[in-house]
């Protein structure tokens, strides 16, 4: 199913359509979205940490990127993969972007692209590196497609091939990230260590090597984005919120936000 969305003022700005995953992509795939700028105009997005690992397919100009700060000058990319980043994530445009985006989820990421997820972290990786030429054999492919819905179809058939070939990621990584996510990111790491029999140092090394930070870490962003979709409901301050969301008090969320989103969390509700 696709969902289209055209932000208009008098002339169209952007138009983005939106699919649902497949059944098959369940816990490995969170969205895949098409995205295409129709008027001129420099465009700014500033992104707190998530734990979607996104994979875009550029059929426009590049973006300029930024991890934890405004980009440079030499800091453009158009197809591209990014592994977690524990920051903002600043992305401008400049009114002829046209792209395929697919976010993997963490445990999805590691599986589609078969390397250790720390390779990808903090950084930017082309998607000639990530996928060498079958990353290459895509984009044309999808370039040579006039519609989203069978771009869409094309992308979901190559994702769906790499994941059917990928082994299994390993039992006790998927467990201790799924009980961190399950929990908001209040699971304590020594708990988790101590339920699949090893020690918190080997977890943090074989979670970092197969989500790509450390628990500890994934845990703060976890937290953050909990915080961040209460206050998009509007049932609660910030003090309550930080309550709700395992804060040692709203000093403690104060401090990760401004970390781990770049602003406040009175700064990021004026954005």
């Amino acid at each position: 199913m696709s969902e289209k969305t055209d932000k208009s003022g008098g002339q169209p700005v952007f138009e983005m359509i939106a699919r649902t995953p497949r059944a098959e992509m369940v816990g490995l795939v969170s969205r895949i979205v098409g995205y295409r700028e129709a008027g001129p105009g420099h465009f700014r997005q500033v992104e707190p940490a998530s734990l979607d690992i996104p994979m875009v397919i550029s059929f426009g100009e590049p973006f300029a990127i930024g991890l934890g700060r405004a980009p440079g000058d030499n800091e453009h990319y158009d197809s591209f993969t990014s592994g977690l980043f524990a920051g903002p994530v600043t992305i401008d445009s400049f009114g002829a972007s046209h792209c395929l985006q697919i976010n993997f989820t963490p445990l999805g990421a590691r599986r589609f692209f078969g390397l250790p997820m720390s390779e990808l972290a903090d950084r930017m990786v082309t998607l000639d590196d990530a996928l060498g030429a079958e990353g290459h054999a895509l984009r044309e492919e999808l370039g040579d497609v006039p519609d989203w819905d069978r771009r869409f179809d094309i992308a979901e058939r190559f994702v769906l091939a790499r994941l059917h070939k990928a082994g299994e990621p390993t039992a006790e990584v998927v467990w201790a990230y799924n009980r961190i996510a399950t929990s908001g990111g209040r699971a304590r790491i020594a708990s988790i260590a101590d339920r699949i029999g090893w020690s918190r140092k080997h977890l943090a090394k074989r979670f970092a090597d197969e989500v790509g930070l450390g628990p500890k870490t994934v845990s703060r962003i976890v937290r953050l984005n909990r915080a961040l979709c209460a206050w998009r409901t509007g049932e609660a301050g910030w003090a309550g919120i930080a309550a709700d969301c395992g804060y040692a008090d709203q000093a403690h969320l104060v401090r990760d936000f401004t970390e781990l989103a770049g602003t406040t969390p009175r700064g990021w509700a004026g954005r």
